[in-house]
């Protein structure tokens, strides 16, 4: 038994973005639409939230940074994951010295709380 090759083309970003196009028309049928790009109407309720998210996203980017870097060469990315090593490197460092000083802090500081409680007591 073989299996039958579908009709309708892949569905893919492209393709959704232009089904998403052709149904803001006013008049559009979104019915045959969507019966021509073979999907459903909860998908393209799905496409719908997907384009205006990131559409809203890429518009709260670019008004806070204005524009969006555009040299993202290998170099770059290499560079920057470097840069992120170091920096998870010193943190996890850092993070072991402070470890080890509250440790030598609890080691030395329950020897001296008793002094001062008794001389609380003391006191009163």
């Amino acid at each position: 038994m073989t299996k039958s090759k579908s009709t309708t083309p892949r569905l893919t970003a492209q393709r959704k973005l232009e089904l998403y196009r052709a149904t803001r028309a006013p008049e559009a049928p979104i019915g045959e639409l969507l019966r021509q790009a073979g999907v459903h109407l909860d998908d393209l309720r799905e496409i719908e939230q997907t384009i205006e998210s990131a559409g809203l996203a890429a518009l709260k980017v670019k008004g806070r940074h204005g524009r969006l870097p555009t040299d993202l060469s290998p170099e770059r990315m290499l560079q920057l994951e470097q840069e992120l090593q170091e920096k998870t490197t010193a943190l996890a460092e850092l993070s072991v010295a402070y470890t080890l000083l509250e440790k030598k802090d609890r080691m030395i500081l329950p020897n001296s709380l008793p002094e001062r409680r008794s001389r609380r007591r003391h006191s009163k």
